[in-house]
């Protein structure tokens, strides 16, 4: 049986949600071993003069606790 823990991880990008999504993979994956999914929980965007100037992600992150 595997220990499973979740962290959640607020991201941004300027791109895309999907590129916010891969920041907070990567970034998570520097301090934390074993990350097996993410979960987007929300997205979000910050506008500005009615243009979309940035992509916002919540995520729920799972992993193994060895």
């Amino acid at each position: 049986m595997a220990v499973m823990k979740v962290i959640e991880v607020l991201a941004n990008s300027d791109k895309s949600w999907e590129h916010a999504t891969q920041k907070a993979v990567k970034h998570a994956s520097k301090s934390v071993k074993n990350i097996k999914s993410a979960f987007v929980q929300s997205q979000s965007v910050v506008v500005n003069d009615g243009e979309v100037a940035e992509y916002r992600v919540n995520l729920k992150i799972t992993f193994e606790v060895k």
